[in-house]
């Protein structure tokens, strides 16, 4: 007689969070909405930063753990909804903004890139262990940054280092944060999805 449990939810290899919810096109259209909107939503957490035209916002977090939870596909239509509809003037960039007048527009584009890359490391596993998520998280903040802080340069008419020291520098202590925060939420979300 055996007395090993039979799980009620198989947990494979290949899968985000996402795909342990029952399969259809509905899910699929309903969690790409729902993440742009958890994006913008979170963008409305926002504290102004003095000699910055950015602010710190809940958005770069919002945005990497959708890309995380919802794959590659998912993630980047979800964070394409969310730009596409903030440039056409709902206010739900940071702050309330829309447009594409924004010099901070280009951490939008950098999220678009940032959602695709770590939900296509979290199809492969890196959302499932404490270290791998902090490496994922990192990568997609250091994405963000990478067309951002560029985009600020153009869009401001600063020089880049003016660009780093104010929308790089005073972002690097929340960024560790919500890294930690993604670090223990998303491993231990698989372990009670495998808990099922």
């Amino acid at each position: 007689m055996s007395t090993a449990a039979v799980p009620t939810a198989t947990v494979r290899s290949g899968q985000v969070l996402a795909d342990l919810l029952p399969s259809s096109r509905v899910r699929d259209v309903a969690l790409v909405a729902g993440g742009a909107v958890l994006t913008g939503l979170a963008a409305q957490i926002a504290v102004p930063v003095p000699g910055s035209p950015v602010p710190v916002t809940g958005q770069t977090f919002a945005a990497l753990l959708v890309g995380t939870a919802l794959g590659a596909r998912r993630g980047l239509l979800s964070l394409a909804l969310y730009a596409l509809v903030g440039m056409a003037g709902v206010p739900w960039f940071a702050e309330g903004g829309s447009g594409t007048a924004a010099p901070s527009l280009g951490y939008v584009f950098g999220m678009l890139l940032a959602a695709t890359v770590v939900g296509a490391l979290a199809r492969r596993g890196a959302d499932r262990s404490v270290l791998r998520m902090a490496g994922t998280m990192l990568l997609g903040e250091a994405i963000i940054y990478a067309v951002g802080v560029p985009y600020l340069a153009l869009a401001a008419d600063m020089s880049l280092t003016a660009a780093i020291a104010a929308g790089l520098t005073p972002f690097l202590i929340g960024d560790a944060l919500k890294a930690a925060l993604a670090m223990g939420a998303l491993p231990a979300a698989w372990k009670l999805a495998g808990k099922r």
